[in-house]
């Protein structure tokens, strides 16, 4: 893992590359040029993390090389030949899944069914939704302008061709409208309320969003991908206790290999299992699943709490040097891994500014902002995350120098469209 200055202590990468370039030059080479732009640039990007060597070696590992469609089966059985896969040789495999599912309901200290299998976050919503929904059916859910995810009703993605897809909205200052989420709820009668974003800085209120959906008989889902490590480190709210269905990726605030996992109660854990098998999946990737069982392990260290708790401190100190300067932060701050900068009233768009960010090792991805007026493809504001650098060890004055050379960068795109006019 590299350290604040982009320096490597191992020699893990490095020998992988020159393995690979046995074979593939090519591609040992672009390797290489990733590898070093990883290790040289800032990274900002709220949803991307660096895992740990132990992680990657679990990806890397011979597990790669097994099928193994189906679930575990009971402990009881195994041994007798009852299987739960579709292949035979899984007994160990069988065993590693358990105890992968075993450690995460350890790290949220739940007694939630989970479901390790899911090999993204989308394709963990995909199966979520066929759990408890037919097409067509009500979701009431956050707005992608507003904070929510692609796969929470976007008219592109099967989500908003699927269902009936609803959203509550930001009030004037960017928080989440409670009252327009209850109003909406009282008139829609959704099937499923779901909360959780991509880009929303501030804490969201679980019990609330619990009640609501309980008012109207409608299921309550929580997609924790962002905060999933903060909730692990105690640094947020959990749903658990709150949500019928929780969703989260592995590999944002959690620091664990690309991947999805379901948790769920337990009278839902039949539907969701046949949902991601056989509905929406063939064979688990078990080295994945390696990673995760690892991931989880390392999320239940106390460092992994010092670490959620310094992400956090660092995002606010961030977040404020920019208000110093006089930047529209989104909701004015933020109590997790992520803030908008709404660059509404400038000439150029977010996406001119990621651009110009590249170009001086600083990476961040444009975003919409409440009220957006621009395309997706080119919005008002970016998004910044403290989650990534917080790993390689940034303190708080590392992210006010940081700030300080995105300002320049800011003023450098301000000049240039005054010269242009």
């Amino acid at each position: 893992m590299f350290d604040r200055n982009g320096n490597d202590s191992s020699t893990y990468n490095q020998e992988n590359i020159a393995e690979i370039r046995k074979t593939s030059p090519r591609v040992a080479d672009l390797i290489e040029k990733e590898y070093n732009r990883q290790k040289n640039n800032v990274e900002l990007i709220a949803s991307e993390n660096y895992c740990s060597e132990a992680v990657m070696a679990a990806c890397g590992s011979c597990l790669s090389w097994k099928y193994a469609e189906g679930y575990p089966a009971k402990p009881i059985e195994r041994h007798s030949g009852n299987k739960g896969r579709y292949y035979g040789g899984t007994r160990y495999v069988d065993e590693l899944e358990e105890y992968c599912c075993d450690m995460w309901r350890k790290v949220f200290d739940t007694d939630y069914h989970v479901n390790v299998q899911p090999h993204s976050g989308s394709q963990a919503n995909f199966a979520a939704y066929k759990a408890v929904l037919e097409p067509g059916d009500t979701i009431l859910s956050l707005n992608l302008d507003n904070g929510g995810h692609l796969t929470h009703g976007s008219a592109v993605n099967f989500s908003g061709k699927l269902y009936d897809v609803h959203f509550y909205n930001v009030d004037e200052n960017g928080f989440i409208d409670m009252e327009d989420l209850k109003k909406k709820a009282n008139e829609l009668h959704p099937k499923l309320i779901l909360t959780g974003a991509s880009a929303y800085s501030r804490t969201i209120d679980f019990p609330a969003f619990a009640e609501i959906a309980k008012s109207v008989d409608a299921y309550f889902m929580v997609d924790m991908a962002h905060i999933a490590g903060l909730v692990a480190g105690g640094e947020h709210i959990s749903p658990f206790g709150y949500a019928d269905i929780i969703t989260t990726t592995t590999h944002k605030t959690l620091r664990g290999p690309r991947g999805g996992m379901i948790f769920c109660r337990e009278e839902l854990a039949k539907k969701v299992d046949s949902a991601v098998f056989p509905y929406a999946q063939g064979g688990p990737l078990e080295h994945i699943i390696a990673g995760k069982a690892v991931c989880a392990e390392e999320a239940l260290r106390p460092e992994f709490k010092e670490y959620a708790h310094q992400v956090v401190v660092n995002c606010k100190a961030f977040a404020e040097e920019f208000i110093k300067m006089g930047y529209n932060v989104v909701t004015g701050g933020t109590d997790n891994h992520v803030f908008l900068l709404d660059l509404s009233d400038h000439e150029f768009s977010g996406r001119d500014l990621q651009n110009a960010l590249d170009e001086v090792g600083i990476t961040l991805n444009k975003n919409c902002v409440p009220n957006e007026k621009r395309s997706p493809m080119q919005t008002s504001g970016v998004r910044v995350g403290t989650a990534p650098m917080t790993t390689r060890g940034f303190k708080e004055e590392d992210f006010i120098k940081v700030a300080h050379r995105i300002d320049e960068v800011v003023k450098q795109l301000d000049a240039e469209k005054a010269a242009e006019k």
